[in-house]
């Protein structure tokens, strides 16, 4: 087609998303792990040969697209444009130079068509297994944490580099799971690269280089136009999480100047010796994130409208860990960006940004068997039965809105869903007895903030379980604004009483069960400004109980 006008271009963008789509819903349709699977945790992008990020699938993690979006320069240093071949396929799960922990596994693959480089493709997925201490915020350094896979070829030409396959099966304790969703991850790169030629084909394009620029600068001007509406000048917000042994103090100053954003994390907490550590990354991830819900959200994401908004850390804090830091909780504390950003904005736009959310999920990751024999009881040896790591994705509260009540046990800001738990009982010998709002968890206010749930779980053997606790948002709740009141905390423990502590492997004893309650999200106004009908219907639906009904609520029976 010669004439390349608006609509053309805006056609050809719409079937590159459509494209970037279809291979993430493939990576869904054909993984091995629930986290891919079941949870939808993967994303999905299609790069200029300039490794510049053009489209990315709606389906996936602000944590996963967004690092994404920075990784494939990395790529191109290693592999340039110029070297690369048709059915060249490379991979890695370096945490700096891609999604920040070791079992996040990113793949690119360099799109051909009559001998001519097009485009580059990537995808990536949480695997079911990395090997090393496995889930949990436990090691100390990088090393303890599993397979460091550095930039490297996985298919050359089109055959399997086996020896790479190789050092993975030697050292992941799941080796069918975790090399089937690096194949899932290969395959959904091949769809997209099989569309990328057709629609090569069908619209006469000598490449994607003309509508690319198109849509990353149109992007960027959209991007530019929509920080113009927001005054000039700098906030600062600081909140409080729990960290490890002692809390974390996060901080961020967010500066509007000449139609750019600019975030500095100086002032937060140095890296510390447990697996809460986040490369800039991944902060840089959620953060940008954070600031398009409020400022952009309906502008596509991709580098052009990524490329006015700059955050940065001093070296060393617990948002710009250094290597070999150890990362593999790094969503526990890279997940509050979102709300770390929200506080600077809400001082500027206080009627367009909703109250704290509880951020980081809150996934159940049960171990046990073999995989667990090293942990003992307090009283001897661990009991043992079937080996399995399995991890139940499981969510809090979202905050309230200005304008609306917050969602309840929704992923905020990850986007993943949880887990069936129909599905978790027949891959590991878990019984579910609870999955269920937990009442009164909301944030009280003109706006409720969302529920969290009750997950109440046992072993169905008589054997020990493990949990990997990775918790947050048990000292310091989701806090409400605008008179709001907070979310209720979480909290874990045992059906016999015993409390557990929110992070760190602990045991759970085959004759017990375990017992999660996620974080509510913060409410938003004046509780006793609510609408008296919808404190009514939270009252019949369970939401609340009679009692917040009237002491907090202020309602009252008029007969």
């Amino acid at each position: 087609m010669a004439s390349h006008n608006i609509v053309y271009k805006q056609i050809v963008w719409d079937r590159l998303i459509a494209i970037v789509e279809e291979q993430a819903q493939t990576i869904i349709r054909t993984a091995f792990g629930t986290a891919a699977r079941e949870a939808g945790d993967v994303s999905a992008a299609v790069f200029s040969v300039e490794g510049e990020m053009v489209a990315q699938a709606v389906t996936g993690t602000p944590g996963h697209v967004n690092s994404v979006a920075n990784s494939i320069r990395y790529f191109l240093e290693e592999f340039p444009a110029a070297a690369m071949r048709e059915g060249d396929v490379y991979i890695t799960n370096d945490p700096w130079k891609a999604t920040g922990h070791l079992f996040d596994v990113t793949i690119v693959t360099p799109v051909f068509d009559r001998g001519r480089l097009l485009c580059l493709v990537a995808s990536n997925t949480h695997v079911a297994d990395i090997g090393g201490m496995g889930v949990g915020p436990d090691a100390t350094q990088i090393y303890h944490e599993g397979l460091f896979i550095p930039i490297l070829k996985l298919y050359e030409a089109g055959r399997l580099v086996e020896s790479v396959t190789k050092f993975i099966r030697a050292n992941v304790r799941s080796p069918r799971e975790t090399l089937g969703d690096i194949h899932a991850l290969v395959s959904c790169n091949e769809v997209a690269a099989r569309r990328f030629r057709a629609l090569r084909a069908e619209y006469g394009l000598d490449d994607f280089a003309d509508i690319s620029r198109f849509i990353l600068e149109t992007s960027r001007r959209g991007m530019e136009n929509a920080i113009a509406r927001v005054p000039e000048g700098s906030w600062s917000n600081v909140m409080m999480v729990d960290g490890f042994d002692h809390p974390v103090r996060l901080q961020a100053t967010l500066t509007v100047k000449d139609r750019r954003i600019l975030v500095d994390f100086d002032g937060t907490s140095p890296a510390i010796k447990k697996a809460l550590n986040v490369p800039l990354s991944y902060a840089q991830a959620y953060a940008t994130f954070g600031i398009r819900c409020i400022i952009g959200p309906d502008i596509p994401n991709n580098t052009g409208s990524l490329s006015v908004i700059d955050v940065t850390g001093p070296k060393g804090c617990i948002l710009n860990a250094q290597y070999p830091s150890a990362v593999t909780a790094r969503a526990t504390i890279g997940m509050m960006m979102p709300d770390l950003m929200f506080g600077c904005l809400r001082q500027v736009l206080p009627d367009e940004v909703p109250a704290e959310s509880a951020d980081s999920l809150w996934n159940i990751r049960l171990v046990g068997g073999q995989v667990a024999q090293n942990d003992s009881r307090p009283d001897g040896e661990m009991r043992l039965g079937k080996a399995f790591v399995q991890t139940t994705f499981t969510t809090g509260g979202m905050g309230a809105r200005p304008k609306g009540d917050g969602l309840s046990a929704t992923a905020f800001p990850s986007g993943v869903r949880n887990t069936s738990i129909e599905v978790m009982e027949t891959m590991a010998p878990i019984r579910f007895w609870r999955k269920e709002f937990r009442q009164d968890s909301g944030g009280p206010g003109r706006h409720r903030g969302g529920l969290g749930q009750v997950v109440e779980v046992e072993s169905t053997e008589p054997a020990d379980l493990l949990i990997a606790a990775t918790f947050d948002r048990v000292k310091f709740a989701p806090r409400g604004v605008e008179q709001g009141k907070d979310g209720s905390p979480g909290r874990l423990y045992l059906k016999s009483g015993k409390q557990l502590k929110a992070k760190g492997r602990q045991l759970v004893p085959a004759n017990d069960r375990l017992i999660v309650e996620t974080p509510g999200g913060g409410g938003w106004g004046d509780p006793k400004a609510r609408d008296r009908q919808a404190v009514l219907a939270d009252l019949r639906e369970g939401y609340i109980s009679l009692e917040a009904a009237v002491e907090t609520y202020g309602l009252v029976d008029k007969g």
